[in-house]
């Protein structure tokens, strides 16, 4: 070891100098004293890995004990406040994965907040007074909503696709068109959740082109299933061919084979009327007689991340009795929400209007632009200096790998900020105890109002004010 490093290690604070340090800060009397002396430890071994890992002629100068401890205090006063925050979305991506997907409906919240205060009657059947099943909260209202004899739900789609499989095929092969061998966030691929659910995966036709034979010929004695997967987050355009979910629902019943369709984001409510391409409705695809249906419960649907699972009452009672049920279910908070969301489709109208993911594919172009107007008049009326404000016309998209192939109109809200780089004024705002997320294109911050409800429009603005103020 280089005398140069020996010399920088022996540098390093002792961690009974920085506890008494702290102690005299009054650190160590506001949490556990373990927790404060872990924090020092880890920020002396931080210090000698960087140490060790520096070259000898490198320049670098070990902190003295006093940084050494505002580090420490720092690291345990970011321990205390909360990671996980509300984000203000002007990205225009409505269902933006890596920002939670779905924002819950005012109602939803409301129910959530209701359930987790106290005890509730998850398991309870109060009318019985026994033990009862926690999926009948919402069993009625999914039945009502798609027509299905039975349903189930745990906690997200991809559970619900491992479930299924894992009951209904095990050591068996499920049939998939080499069209719909998708990959969904995270690198999370449709093949490794047949793998891990103890399927063998046959893949038929071909990228672009798949027909009924291609299914016909490949079902032997070790058929288990036929799978469906609606190519959620992309589309293949040009010379195409794929077969119908009724085909491939009539050839299961031929061969005594049960169907599945992963449904993926999963609509309880035809959005052609306002303009968005045609996405296969719950109830249309329970209709076709597939034996299971899944989707998601936080993408189209505008609830909770949830796996829905539908289909025949024989199908799913052995779902339900699936060990790995247990392991997959969902909990009282996530059952709250799913119930409101559900119940607001009872009213159709009243689903547009409360459950913000509708709200915002459908609402008008003219509804979006008077808010970008709104927006612009509120910045402006906060009298900010060497700030440039536009109204650009623009683009929006679903996201969370729904309608890929649809660009939404929407209106920007385009501003400059004078001596910060559209960059550095993207993570100012991000930076913020409320953070904002935009987008940046052509030198320029864009605030996409179809992603920005009114309460937001406020948010936008004092962001701009503390930014402008720095």
């Amino acid at each position: 070891m280089e005398e140069r490093t020996k010399s920088r290690l022996r540098k390093l604070p002792k961690i009974d100098e920085l506890m008494l340090l702290l102690e005299k800060r009054d650190l160590v009397r506001q949490m556990p004293r373990e927790f404060v002396r872990e924090a020092c430890r880890t920020a002396v071994d931080d210090l000698r890995r960087r140490i060790l890992a520096a070259d000898a002629e490198e320049a670098f100068s070990v902190p003295d004990l006093r940084t050494v401890a505002d580090g420490v205090e720092e690291r345990l006063a970011d321990l205390r406040s909360p990671r996980l925050k509300r984000v203000v979305n002007a990205t225009g991506v409505i269902l933006h994965t890596n920002l939670g997907r779905a924002p819950l409906s005012r109602e939803a919240v409301r129910r959530v907040a209701e359930v987790a205060g106290g005890y509730s009657n998850l398991e309870f059947d109060l009318e019985k007074g026994e033990r009862g099943l926690r999926y009948d909260h919402v069993r009625d209202l999914l039945l009502v909503l798609t027509g299905a004899e039975e349903a189930l739900v745990v906690n997200n789609n991809a559970a619900a696709v491992l479930l299924v499989l894992n009951t209904l095929a095990e050591g068996r092969e499920a049939i998939v068109s080499r069209g719909e061998l998708v990959e969904i966030g995270g690198e999370f691929r449709i093949p490794e959740v047949m793998e891990k659910s103890g399927v063998r995966l046959r893949e038929v036709g071909s990228t672009n082109r798949t027909r009924l034979g291609d299914y016909e010929r490949a079902v032997t004695e070790q058929t288990g299933m036929i799978l469906k997967v609606h190519t959620s987050n992309f589309r293949i355009l040009g010379f195409t061919e794929e077969v119908g979910i009724s085909d491939l629902v009539a050839l299961g019943g031929r061969a005594g084979i049960p169907v599945m369709h992963d449904l993926g984001s999963g609509c309880l409510i035809d959005l052609t009327p306002y303009g968005l391409e045609h996405e296969p409705t719950v109830r249309e695809v329970v209709a076709s007689g597939a034996d299971v249906v899944t989707f998601s419960g936080d993408k189209l649907l505008g609830g909770p991340q949830a796996g829905i699972i539908l289909g025949r009452r024989e199908s799913l009672e052995q779902i339900r009795r699936n060990p790995l049920n247990r392991a997959l279910r969902i909990d009282k908070l996530t059952l709250a929400a799913l119930e409101a969301t559900l119940a607001a489709y009872l009213e159709p109208d009243r689903a547009l209007q409360e459950i913000r993911v509708l709200k915002s594919l459908t609402e008008t172009l003219d509804a979006v632009r008077k808010r970008a107007r709104r927006l612009m008049t509120l910045v402006r009326r906060s009298g900010l200096e060497g700030i440039t404000l536009v109204l650009r016309s623009g683009v929006a998209m679903a996201g969370g790998g729904s309608l890929p192939a649809r660009d939404i109109p929407t209106w920007l809200v385009g501003v400059k900020m004078a001596g910060l780089s559209p960059s550095s004024l993207g993570e100012r705002l991000r930076r913020l105890p409320l953070p904002v997320v935009v987008r940046i294109a052509d030198e320029e911050v864009l605030f996409d109002v179809r992603t920005l409800d009114e309460s937001d429009l406020h948010a936008v603005r004092d962001a701009l004010r503390t930014v402008s103020a720095t």
